[in-house]
């Protein structure tokens, strides 16, 4: 994709601010006849009487030159396809099938922040949920957002209340990029209460929206905003989400985009991870407890491998099977001769007291007389006395 001129990058700033984000008509016509065209075109539009439409009057009423240099005094700079600053991986939303009547690929993002948005998010990982999160979710997420961070993985997110802010706050702590994905302008705070949050983002890492500056979140737009969390990644954990949650929409988009989809499991009992068990339960997504998990999904066949957890190795583990089974056959408290272990093992008194022998020599039983018994270690173990 060739690099946009002065002109295109005007046109698509005009067409941000004219159509709402996802719609479909708007950016079909961008593809086939570039923006400049479609702006000129419907700035000329006309109605049967001659009188220019509504959308011709809010197109002349445009300044997309300033809004540039207005959105610049605030740090914030318009990207387009083509940019080098452009991902790529955005543009699989025009092949993609689209949620509600809406989808297809941005015309722009307005991006406020250091890093340069494809590099940041050339190996990426949604982490989303449900904005009242539990503890446990918001320690997950955390955990989560930290650990990929360390493994050098960029954290994308919404910046909601909940699990968002967890998954965001944990990357930071990790030292790693994140990007918070908003419904409203890159240069408001929403909540309202993680100004904090968005400003620190924004000075070290990056805020990202469709909309144009000043531009208020609305529930379209938290839904359309959704495409572009799962679109920027290479898969989306969902940590806790409750039947109907916002996540659960940006899991959708993650699915039809082809990314990987996964879910965090809570409580069986829980509300809130109700929906991330539906998910796991119907196969739709993969379960996951840790950013290992993660890792090994997103990444390349064969790297990355999570290792599986194993209980620490005990001597009883490292014995052959004629030993495991004598010592099994041999008393806690009161001790018996060979004879007895003999019948209570089911071997013979040669392989018995053969096999004793060599458990006298690695600690496991003791031998009092012609009698033997479980070593003291070896006793206080959970193993139900033969």
């Amino acid at each position: 994709m060739t690099a946009p001129d002065d002109r295109d990058r005007l046109a698509r700033v005009a067409l941000n601010r004219l159509a709402e984000p996802g719609d479909l008509r708007v950016l079909r016509l961008v593809r086939e006849v570039g923006a400049p065209a479609l702006v000129d075109l419907l700035r000329e539009q006309r109605d049967g009487r001659g009188v220019h439409t509504d959308v011709a009057e809010r197109l002349h009423g445009l300044d997309p030159e300033r809004e540039l240099a207005d959105a610049a005094d605030l740090g914030i700079r318009f990207v387009c396809p083509g940019d080098t600053e452009w991902p790529a991986q955005l543009d699989a939303l025009d092949r993609c099938e689209p949620l509600d009547r809406q989808g297809g690929a941005p015309v722009g993002l307005w991006v406020r922040g250091p890093l340069d948005l494809a590099a940041a998010t050339a190996r990426a990982v949604a982490v989303v949920g449900s904005r009242s999160a539990t503890t446990y979710g918001a320690d997950v997420a955390g955990e989560l957002g930290h650990d990929l961070a360390q493994a050098g993985v960029t954290v994308v997110s919404g910046a909601a209340f909940g699990i968002d802010a967890a998954a965001h706050r944990g990357c930071l702590a990790g030292d790693g990029p994140t990007v918070a994905v908003l419904a409203c302008g890159a240069d408001r705070a929403y909540p309202a209460g993680h100004r904090s949050l968005l400003d620190h983002l924004a000075a070290t890492a990056l805020v990202v929206s469709e909309v144009p500056p000043g531009a208020a979140p609305t529930r379209n737009r938290f839904l359309t905003r959704n495409r572009l969390i799962a679109a920027l990644s290479l898969g989306t954990v969902v940590v806790e989400a409750a039947v109907r949650s916002g996540a659960l929409n940006t899991a959708t988009w993650t699915a039809r985009l082809g990314r990987v989809l996964m879910g965090v499991p809570g409580p069986v009992t829980s509300a809130p991870s109700e929906g991330v068990h539906e998910l796991i339960r119907c196969r739709e997504g993969l379960l996951v407890t840790r950013a290992a998990h993660v890792l090994e999904l997103v990444g390349a066949v064969g790297d990355d491998l999570a290792p599986v957890p194993r209980a620490e190795q005990t001597l009883r583990d490292r014995l052959p099977a004629v030993q495991r089974r004598v010592l099994e056959a041999v008393p806690v408290v009161r001790a018996a001769g060979v004879d007895s272990i003999a019948r209570t093992g089911g071997l013979s008194v040669t392989a018995t007291s053969r096999a004793l022998e060599a458990l006298l020599a690695a600690g496991a039983v003791e031998r009092r007389a012609d009698t033997w018994r479980l070593a003291a270690p070896m006793a206080g173990r959970d193993d139900p006395p033969p």
